[in-house]
């Protein structure tokens, strides 16, 4: 139970949104978040659309979700719309395309009313397919900890989703609104923020299915996002350099907070490889390249489909014409 520990009403929630264009699957996200309520538990959904889509304030509406509208692209956007609107007692997340499960935002306000000093919640998720099928294994695999070691596994690769975070309303005076000048890893920067305080903890719990794309749908994103993600090691790492015990702890975690990228290029560059896909191979071997040179020159040597990837960029377009899935 979620009852307030002073007062028999109802903990009220504010859900934060962003979507664009996908009123079909923001209404499978909101009907996951209706199914949870009960008498002790009441949502406020504010929902920040900076789409086009003309049924999105429709949804909106079938729920009793709150709409706001704005033109300015990103999710850091229309996140902080909903943020400036919100009433509740708690700020929860989730994104437009994934699904909450009847498990979620109950452990993470039982650990808040438990720990005080702890601000925000993160809790574990289960990735899909597109069609919510094909559960992955629960993720995290290991738990992060508190304090200095959840940081370290922060700026090490563990990414907290947002549709696992449940904060305090407090939590938007002390840390701020998400920024809007970054366009990929402003989730991470805003989770940081609590984390930096110590004031962010974790639950066991698996709350969420994160809905996955085909991986060569994730091209483009992922090779803006690297640099985005390697600012926020650096900015975030070098100013906590007191939690690294070592110099290598430090170029490990470094290290993890990028190779997803790394081994995401190499997979669609062996995969352009195996299908004869030119415009992939030379989207993706040169992103490989942009991540980890060493590491890709390495490759070359003991991946034969990654060194026959490369060999593949310089034949002609034309022979293999396909549609463009990776950055340009």
């Amino acid at each position: 139970m979620t009852v307030s520990p002073s007062t028999s009403l109802p903990r009220r929630v504010s859900v934060i949104i962003p979507t664009h264009n996908r009123s079909q699957l923001l209404r499978e996200a909101l009907a996951s978040i209706r199914a949870i309520e009960g008498p002790d538990l009441v949502f406020e959904i504010l929902i920040g659309n900076n789409g086009t889509d003309p049924q999105t304030e429709e949804v909106a509406a079938e729920f009793g979700a709150l709409h706001f509208k704005t033109e300015v692209k990103g999710s850091s956007a229309s996140r902080n719309l909903g943020l400036t609107h919100a009433t509740g007692e708690f700020l929860a997340f989730i994104d437009d395309d994934d699904v909450w499960l009847p498990e979620s935002i109950r452990p993470q306000i039982a650990l808040l009313d438990a720990r005080p000093e702890i601000d925000v919640v993160f809790a574990m998720l289960k990735q899909t397919g597109p069609d919510l099928k094909n559960h992955a294994p629960p993720m995290p695999e290991k738990r992060p900890g508190e304090g200095d070691d959840l940081l370290r596994a922060m700026l090490g690769g563990y990414f907290p989703q947002m549709g696992t975070t449940v904060a305090r309303a407090r939590t938007r005076e002390i840390d701020g609104l998400f920024d809007e000048v970054m366009t990929y890893g402003q989730d991470l920067d805003w989770q940081l923020r609590s984390a930096r305080r110590r004031a962010a903890a974790f639950v066991p719990v698996v709350v969420l299915l994160f809905r996955g794309r085909e991986a060569t749908d994730y091209g483009k994103m992922n090779f803006h996002r690297v640099q985005y993600d390697r600012n926020n090691f650096l900015r975030n790492a070098i100013s906590e350099w007191r939690i690294w015990r070592s110099p290598g702890e430090f170029l490990r975690a470094y290290t993890g907070s990028i190779s997803y990228f790394y081994w995401h290029f190499n997979y669609l560059s062996e995969l352009a490889a195996k299908t004869g896909d030119v415009r992939l191979a030379r989207d993706s071997v040169p992103a490989a390249f942009y991540v980890f040179p060493f590491r890709a020159l390495a490759h070359l040597v003991t991946r034969p489909d990654f060194r026959r990837a490369l060999l593949l960029m310089f034949r002609s377009e034309k022979d293999h014409p396909k549609e463009d899935h990776a950055p340009d």
